[in-house]
This record gives C-alpha cells, structure tokens and sequence, in this order.
C-alpha cells in the first residue's frame, strides 16, 4: 500500500458505521435502503491537477467531471454539489462559476452552495450527492467474485499522454488545443497530441454506463483515476480476489501508440500506471455482457487468491500497482 491507502485503512478501524458506509469506495453511502444517498468529493489545485494558468472553464468542468466519475461508479444519478473555492485574488471567480453552472445544467445538478475564501493557491472542491435509479442498487468495488470477467469502459493512457503534453506547455482554451512548437510533431502526431490534450483536460464520465451496472444482479466497479493497475488492485483487495489481464486486450488507442515516443514512455506503461482516465473498470458474471452503445472491451479474469498477473506474448508476470500516489 502507498500511504493514501495505509490512512483510508486506518481511518476505517476509527469510526464506526453508523449509517454511513466507511470510506474505501468510490464515494461514501449514507442512509438505508431506497433513502440512501452518495457522497463524494475531490479536489483539483493549481500546480498539482492543472495548471495555474489553465482557461477556468475548462478547470470547472474537469473538477465537475472527475467528481461525476466517481458517481458513475458507484451507478448513481448526480443530484446536487457543494463547491469551495480557496483562490488568490486575481482568480477569475465569476467565469469559474458561470461555467460550473452551465455545465451542472448539463447534468442536470443544482449548485446548492459551498464556500469561497482567499488562499496563496487556487485550491477548488466539490462535494457531490448522487441518487439511485428506482429498483437499482448501489455498485460497488467488493462485489467481484472468481470466474467473473474484467471490463474496461474506455480507452487507457491517452489521457496520461495528454497530461505529459500539458506539463510541456500545451493547454486547452475555448476548445482549441494549443501545442508548443518545440515538440516537432508531423501531422498525424499532431492531431493525437491534440486529441490526447482534450483526453486529460476535458474527460467524459460514464454516467451512463455506471447507472447500468446499478441494474445489474452482480457488478463491481472503480473509477480509473489512479491508473489501471493501481485501481484493479484496489477493486481486487475489497473483492478479496485476484486477477489477470490480458495485455492484447488492452485498449491502447492509436493515438497513444503515436505519442509514446513523444513523451518518452512505452504506450502499455501509460496505460497500466499513467491514471487520470476517467473511465469505469469493472467486473461481471462470464455470461454478462454490457451493451455494445458502452464501447467496452473485456481485458481479463478474476481469480481465486490475492495476486495479480497481467499475461501475453512474452508470457504471465507479476502486476504491480503502478500509478498516481498522492502523497508523494
């Protein structure tokens, strides 16, 4: 465990339940039965999630859409959101707030409140309250059993590609992506740094897809924040599985096997540990199957025990939990 983990493990011996699901998941789950609600929250500070000079729109609806994703695997519906704003005084705060709203419309979310103070440092929070579906249930990362196959709701790497790009000086403004020229790019490269940029800064939650899983006898799901192997690790220790992954079937897009080699790091290192994809990974019976419209693929196995394999043509090894630590 890295030490994010070794306090989330802690703090669940702390306190009681109570009503209130220990941390652990994606979100928390407060109440009982058809009552009960999530709750999340997250965070994205300047120099540390996105740059400090980032267009604000385009930071509001990623701090939207990173806590949507959260939700999404635990199949809620968003209803409400509590935003904090600790920001230096020249931080635009109106364009901050024009977009967070317009984009909650989108999804259909009241801003209910929140808080806002002056710091050294943009530091923005969300908090989300999510609902379930009628005849739903909550999904969540212990259900896996043995013999269920392992699916994947989007493509991997592309986004830590596009993060790579950013810290070079790309940026994302009004929905043109802009490119620094010391990056060499030809044309094709170009246009997947472009599409890897838009990949990172403006991710898509699968509401969608996580609210299916919800309608479902059996799931388990986790949001991929953290990067594939770290994520598939957390769902397998509450699952009390283990687990291989097929490396063919990793959805490496071609987009990232162009880029690879512009930011210096294999295509299936980025895609098993670069994290910030935003996409749901997931467990199902073998005889289950998501509807095609999800565009997910299937990557692997649960299995008896507690290890983790990923296997292909170079044989079966060992899969470590790389990815985002967030203490480090």
């Amino acid at each position: 465990m890295d030490r994010e983990e070794e306090i989330i493990s802690w703090l669940r011996r702390q306190q009681p339940r109570a009503g209130l699901e220990a941390p652990g998941d994606d979100a928390a789950i407060v109440g009982r039965g058809s009552a009960s609600k999530a709750l999340t929250v997250d965070q994205q500070i300047a120099g540390i999630h996105v740059p400090a000079d980032l267009d604000v729109a385009v930071w509001a609806r990623r701090l939207l859409a990173v806590n949507l994703s959260d939700l999404a695997a635990m199949g809620a519906r968003p209803r409400a959101a509590l935003l904090t704003l600790a920001v230096p005084p020249a931080f635009p705060i109106r364009p901050f707030l024009s977009a967070t709203v317009h984009t909650c419309r989108r999804y259909g979310l009241t801003l209910a409140g929140g808080d806002i103070a002056r710091a050294g440092q943009a530091v923005t929070t969300m908090t989300l309250l999510g609902t379930r579906a009628r005849g739903s249930r909550w999904v969540s990362r212990s259900a896996g059993r043995a013999g269920d196959r392992l699916w994947i709701g989007g493509d991997v790497g592309l986004s830590a590609a596009g993060q790579r790009l950013v810290a070079r000086g790309a940026r994302l403004v009004a929905n043109r992506v802009s490119l620094p020229a010391d990056l060499g790019l030809d044309a094709a490269a170009a246009v997947a740094a472009r599409r890897a940029v838009r990949r990172h800064l403006a991710p898509r939650p699968q509401l969608e897809l996580g609210e299916w899983l919800g309608t479902q006898r059996r799931s388990a799901a986790i949001d991929v924040s953290d990067g594939l192997a770290k994520d598939l690790h957390r769902l397998c220790r509450s699952s009390g599985v283990g687990a291989v992954i097929d490396s063919d079937s990793l959805p490496i897009s071609a987009d990232l096997a162009k880029l690879a080699a512009v930011v210096g790091q294999p295509a299936v290192d980025l895609a098993l540990g670069g994290g910030e994809d935003y996409t749901l990974l997931f467990a199902l019976p073998p005889r289950t199957t998501p509807p095609a419209d999800f565009g997910a693929r299937a990557i692997g196995r649960l299995i008896p025990g507690r290890r983790l394999f990923i296997e292909g043509g170079d044989g079966r090894r060992a899969l470590d939990p790389a990815g985002w630590d967030h203490l480090k």
